[in-house]
C-alpha cells in the first residue's frame, strides 16, 4: 500500500479523527521531573549523551532543534492507524496529503501546513531564564518566531519540583544598561541575573501567555504549552540550579557575525513587554468558561487564549456520560484522566508507558469532524475524563 493510500485509508476508518503515537523528546540540559507517565527506566531510553527525558510534544509537524545527534525526525508527531508500529506515517505527511480537508482552507492557505504544536514541559529544576525570537529576528537564521502559552493541569502534578515559581520579564525599575551588565559577564562567572526580574508563584488550574521578546525562568511544574512551529531562543541566564550554560546558549540563534554584538543581542528582546508594570494583568490567563459553558452535563473551559496564534480548551465529561462536542477548527488533543471512547477510537489515559509503545491518549480532529463533532463517552462509574485540546489561529470562538 502507497504512503498516500494509508494515510486516505486511516482518515476514512477514523472518520476524519487520527490516533497519534506518544512522542517523547529528551533534552541535554537539566534534569527530568518524571511525570510524563514514563517508566521509570526508561527516561534515559535514548543514552545518556542525549539527556533524560524531559518533553512530550503533541500534533507536531516540525522537528526539535535538538543537536547533531539527534534523528532529523526527532519531535515528529507520527499517526498510528493501528497496533503495528510499523504501519506509522509522519502528521506532517497527513497534512501534506490531505490538506484542507484535514486542517481546513484558512489554515491551509495562509501556512501551508497546520503552524503550531503542544507538549508537556516536565523539568524537576526550574529552567534558565531565556527568550524566544520574535518573526523577523528568526528570520535572520532562517527560522520563525515562537510565542508560547502555559497551563499547569492538576492531573498531572502529584509533586511541584523543586522550584515551582516562574520568572518574567525584569522588573520596571531595572535600566536595559543593568542587563547589558549582566550579559556582558556571561563568560565570567555567575551572573544570577534573575535577581533583575520578578516572580510568581505557579497556580494550578491557571496558565500564561509568554509573547516573542520576553525573557522568561519556566518553574518546576508540569506544564501544557501550547506553541508555534518553531524550537528558537537566546539564553540570559548562564548558572541554573548549579548548571552551567555556555556562551552558545545565548547566542545559538544570532547571524555569525552578530555573536558578540551586545546591542545585537539585547535587542533579540521586546524591552517595553519585558517591563510591563502590569504583567499579570497582561498575560495572566484563568481558566474562562467556553460558550454557554457546559456540553450537556459535561463542561469546557479556554486555558489558553488571548493572543492571536493559537489557543487551547479543557474539556470535562463527566463519569457514564456520552457527549457530542463540536468545535469550529481542527485541534489535537491529549487525555489527562479516564477512559473510554473519542469518536470510532478507544481513548484510555496513559498510566505508565515504555519509551516506543502506542498508546491510545491522543489524537488529532479534523476541521470538518470537528465542526460536525466528535462523541466521547467516558466509560468510568466514578472519574471525570479530561481532554486538553489544541487549536490554530483559526478557531474564531477564542476569547481574544
Amino acid at each position: 500500500m502507497s504512503k498516500s493510500t494509508a494515510i486516505r485509508e486511516a482518515f476514512r476508518r477514523g472518520e476524519g479523527v487520527l490516533r497519534l503515537a506518544p512522542n517523547f523528546v529528551p533534552r541535554r540540559f537539566a534534569r527530568a521531573g518524571r511525570r510524563l507517565r514514563l517508566h521509570p527506566d526508561d527516561y534515559y531510553a535514548l543514552g545518556t549523551a542525549r539527556g533524560s527525558i524531559k518533553e512530550r510534544w503533541f500534533s507536531s509537524v516540525i522537528p526539535a532543534m535538538n543537536g547533531e545527534l539527534a534523528p532529523p525526525d526527532e519531535g515528529l508527531s507520527y499517526v498510528a492507524p493501528d497496533d503495528n508500529r510499523d504501519h506509522r506515517f509522519s502528521l506532517r505527511d497527513a497534512v501534506a496529503e490531505l490538506g484542507s480537508e484535514i486542517i481546513g482552507d484558512a489554515l491551509m492557505s495562509e501556512y501551508g501546513t497546520w503552524p503550531m504544536y503542544s507538549k508537556f514541559f516536565d523539568y524537576q529544576t526550574p529552567l534558565f531564564h531565556h527568550l524566544h525570537l520574535d518573526s523577523d529576528k528568526a528570520a535572520a537564521v532562517g527560522r520563525l518566531g515562537k510565542p508560547e502559552a502555559y497551563y499547569f493541569p492538576p492531573q498531572l502534578n502529584n509533586h511541584l519540583g523543586d522550584f515551582p515559581v516562574t520568572y518574567f520579564g525584569y522588573d520596571p525599575d531595572v535600566t536595559l544598561q543593568e542587563v547589558v551588565d549582566r550579559l556582558l559577564r556571561f563568560e565570567a562567572g555567575d551572573t544570577r541575573i534573575t535577581e533583575l526580574s520578578r516572580a510568581y508563584r505557579i497556580e494550578l488550574g491557571t496558565g500564561w501567555y509568554t509573547p516573542p521578546g520576553v525573557v522568561h525562568a519556566p518553574g518546576s511544574v508540569l506544564t501544557y504549552e501550547p506553541q508555534w512551529n518553531s524550537d528558537v531562543n537566546s539564553v540570559h541566564e548562564n548558572v541554573t540550579a548549579g548548571e552551567v550554560y555556555p556562551y552558545e546558549f545565548l547566542v545559538e540563534n544570532c547571524p555569525e557575525e552578530k555573536k558578540r554584538d551586545i546591542d545585537y543581542i539585547v535587542s533579540l528582546m521586546d524591552w517595553e513587554k519585558n517591563i510591563d508594570p502590569h504583567y499579570r494583568k497582561t498575560y495572566f490567563r484563568p481558566p474562562v468558561p467556553a460558550a454557554g459553558d457546559t456540553i450537556g452535563e459535561s463542561r469546557e473551559n479556554w486555558v489558553v487564549y488571548g493572543n492571536p496564534y493559537f489557543g487551547a480548551k479543557e474539556l470535562t465529561v463527566p463519569p457514564a456520560t456520552s457527549v457530542t462536542v463540536r468545535d469550529q477548527a481542527a485541534y489535537g488533543c491529549i487525555l489527562v484522566q479516564g477512559f473510554g471512547s473519542f469518536g470510532v477510537h478507544p481513548a484510555e489515559t496513559a498510566g505508565m508507558l515504555r519509551y516506543g509503545q502506542l498508546s491510545a491518549d491522543e489524537f488529532f480532529v479534523s476541521r470538518d469532524r470537528a465542526r460536525e463533532g466528535v462523541t466521547i463517552t467516558n466509560s468510568s462509574r466514578h472519574e471525570p475524563m479530561v481532554i486538553l485540546k489544541h487549536f490554530g489561529p483559526d478557531n474564531r470562538e477564542m476569547p481574544r
